[in-house]
């Protein structure tokens, strides 16, 4: 085995000089823009000498906070890129082989970076604290040193509600040290309060050990409870699937458990993890999930193909004008009867006054949708204006709009 060695003189990082305390203003765009690149310059280095480049991580994570400090991340999205940062190189941290005082001096540093975080924008790394140990050793020291802490914030009458900042730290490294029975002593105190964060340390000793059933009571109760369902529902899902449970596993955590960042996205995961189940069965039971919201998911009934049962969803519910009208443009020559339903579809929403600002370049998109579909279904235009007109033919301001800007009899209503 090579003998572990400290990194070599550290390289000139492009990114240390633009992350300064304070060098992002209160837009993340700009922050999340820099953070990517941080971390290309970092990966690219892993290549070359996978030391430097974890010592170029550490340095990184260690400015993340101060740089940060004014940034406004009230949409969520550079903590995901932060976390992202996390998934990347923590094990690289981790696995590379240094010598002892190398470990310790990057430990030393991460650890004051925690303390300093106060926004907080790198708490979380607490979790990944048994696995940047990088043996089972320095991290049984670590939970040795942090233990005393944590038994004394989870003591029968403590004060603080339980709270103790080196508690996901210590459960990482009490799991990391293979101290498993221990930890699972420490998490019945009531000062657990259930919550998944603490619980599913537990969670995954009993897994490594093959309690399957006891982890998924733990796991239920604490979905249960409310606390970070969706990892919660995750690990339930998993649980059920490796028990042979797959019905009971889609059913009960499915759908919380697949939830992505859009519904043609969420449809796409259920799909490729249920393989057996039809695809269109699956969004019906996504719709039925969701009550009240069968429009929002036309487009992920389109994109997946499934045209009947997108036009089911757009008639029964208020559906975006602009969506359908796309849709019937996109679609007016590949699937001419789906494009002319949405186009008119569109047109009829629009005329009961849905849509947000809908303007006269909104209407006519999906007229000459209409139109296009209509021909290429070997319609008469006539026969689409008859159609258009009995979707308006009203005295609401909205009708009366959508007719004049499609030229339909000014009589009509």
């Amino acid at each position: 085995m090579a003998t572990p060695r400290a990194p070599r003189a550290a390289p000139t990082w492009t990114f240390a000089a633009r992350f300064r305390r304070g060098a992002f203003g209160w837009k993340s765009d700009r922050a999340i823009e820099r953070l990517d690149e941080a971390a290309a310059e970092i990966r690219a280095m892993v290549r070359k000498d996978p030391v430097l480049a974890a010592d170029g991580a550490v340095r990184l994570i260690e400015k993340l906070s101060p740089a940060f400090e004014n940034v406004d991340d009230s949409s969520g999205r550079l903590q995901a890129v932060i976390r992202d940062v996390f998934e990347q190189f923590v094990p690289l941290i981790g696995t590379v082989e240094v010598a002892p005082r190398t470990r310790t001096a990057w430990l030393e540093r991460l650890w004051q970076a925690m303390v300093d975080d106060q926004i907080p924008w790198i708490e979380r790394l607490g979790d990944h604290w048994g696995t940047l140990c990088g043996s089972p050793e320095v991290a049984s020291a670590w939970a040795d040193e942090l233990l005393p802490g944590l038994r004394a914030a989870w003591a029968p009458g403590a004060k603080g509600h339980g709270w103790y900042s080196g508690t996901m730290p210590c459960l990482s490294c009490l799991y990391a040290a293979g101290r498993h029975a221990e930890l699972l002593v420490l998490l019945e105190s009531p000062q657990t309060h259930g919550w998944w964060d603490y619980h599913r340390w537990g969670v995954k000793a009993l897994l490594d050990h093959g309690h399957r059933h006891e982890a998924l009571a733990i796991a239920e109760r604490c979905y249960q409870q409310g606390r970070y369902r969706y990892e919660a529902a995750r690990t339930c899902e998993s649980i059920l699937i490796d028990l042979g449970q797959r019905e009971i596993a889609y059913r009960q955590y499915a759908f919380e458990a697949n939830q992505a960042n859009t519904n043609l996205g969420t449809l796409k995961a259920l799909a490729a993890k249920y393989p057996e189940k039809d695809k269109a069965r699956i969004l019906t039971d996504l719709v039925e999930a969701n009550p009240g919201s069968e429009g929002k998911w036309f487009a992920a009934a389109k994109s997946a193909g499934l045209f009947d049962v997108a036009l089911k969803l757009a008639r029964s519910s208020p559906t975006d004008p602009r969506t359908l009208a796309r849709a019937a443009r996109d679609f007016a020559t590949k699937q001419p009867a789906f494009a002319l339903e949405a186009g008119l579809l569109a047109l009829g929403w629009m005329a009961r006054g849905y849509g947000y600002e809908v303007s006269s370049r909104d209407v006519a998109m999906a007229w000459e949708a209409c139109l296009g579909a209509g021909k290429a279904h070997g319609l008469t235009p006539e026969d689409v204006r008859d159609r258009a007109l009995a979707l308006c033919d009203g005295k609401s301001g909205a009708e009366r709009f959508v007719r004049a800007e499609i030229r339909l009899p000014a009589g009509a209503g």
